[in-house]
């Protein structure tokens, strides 16, 4: 029996190891061409808010810039959480995730907080707002529509893997796409003649930043103070441990966050009259489902007796 258990044990184990190493190879990929358009629109946007006098498209040039970075924090967070565990961190090291999205909060706060700051700065002196040139909103329209594509691609990659850090990638990639769009606005009014708008759309573009930093933050703090999952997933993890032959009930079910999976700790209700060896045969195969069917680093199970009565035949 205990053989058994060690080899399902090595089973999970390996599907664990395989499910972690695949996740690695997409966001890297993914992080990678991340990498490659932000290169590209960071310099585009940069050269043609300078030569075009734009500050909302220089505005927009130090949010594909913190794009820039927020990808290498992916890169050495995925990176850093495959390590094994060690004496140090017995668990492992997906929390680096968690850490890494909480930086990019607060890069992405920094960042608006930056730009709020030049383009009030340019209202309080509205003498000195000038047009721009066409170019600006050509550039603007082409970082739109690419940053557009590039948000579809990375939340397809963290949806098929499920990573919590590549998802805040994503919808970063899509605020970054939203401020595009106000951006080409406040161009194409500057362009009509409404020379304020041009700043006024740098200030909104700051805005939207904050409030994506505030959030991914603050997500990630939670998670770093043993946030629960999801009731759905919960839900999940109960009937698939419900499910498990010989197992009568449950009790005391706890998950917390773990990167982007979960540590369950589960009290699992057995018949008292079976040995000791059947009952742990019972919480072993009750992990194995559980590993297999959800995306959980470890269940640490207890193994609690229960006695039903005989119900006495009706005279």
């Amino acid at each position: 029996m205990q053989d058994e258990a060690a080899g399902l044990s090595d089973e999970s184990g390996d599907a664990t190891a395989a499910d972690a190493n695949a996740r690695h190879q997409a966001g890297r990929r993914s992080t990678l061409v991340s990498v490659a358009v932000n290169i590209v629109l960071t310099a585009a946007q940069a050269v043609a808010g300078v030569m075009a006098g734009s500050q909302a498209l220089l505005a927009d040039a130090a949010h594909s810039l913190s794009d820039l970075l927020s990808d290498f924090v992916v890169l050495l967070a995925a990176w850093q959480s495959r390590k094994d565990a060690d004496t140090d961190h017995q668990y492992g090291h997906q929390r680096f995730e968690t850490a890494a999205s909480l930086a990019l909060g607060g890069l992405l706060l920094a960042v608006g907080a930056g730009m709020l700051w030049a383009a009030v700065g340019k209202l309080q002196h509205p003498a000195g707002a000038q047009p721009v040139q066409p170019v600006a909103l050509w550039v603007a329209l082409a970082t739109l529509l690419s940053k557009e594509l590039l948000f579809r691609y990375l939340l397809a990659v963290a949806r098929r893997v499920r990573s919590g850090m590549l998802a805040a990638n994503a919808w970063h990639a899509r605020s970054d796409a939203a401020s595009s769009l106000v951006v080409a606005l406040g161009i194409g009014g500057n362009l009509l003649g409404y020379h304020m708008l041009d700043p006024v759309a740098a200030i909104v573009v700051g805005l939207m930043v904050a409030r994506m930093g505030l959030r991914f933050g603050w997500d990630a703090l939670s998670d770093l103070m043993d946030r629960a999952a999801d009731e759905e997933t919960v839900a999940a993890i109960r009937a698939t441990l419900l499910a498990t032959p010989g197992v009568r009930g449950l009790h005391d079910l706890r998950t917390r966050k773990m990167g982007d999976q979960v540590l369950v700790d589960v009290h699992l209700e057995i018949d008292g009259t079976l040995t000791v060896a059947q009952g742990h045969a019972i919480a072993v195969e009750a992990r194995r489902r559980t590993l297999e069917h959800h995306h959980v680093l470890n269940v640490m199970t207890h193994v609690d007796p229960v006695y039903v009565s005989a119900v006495p035949a009706a005279g």
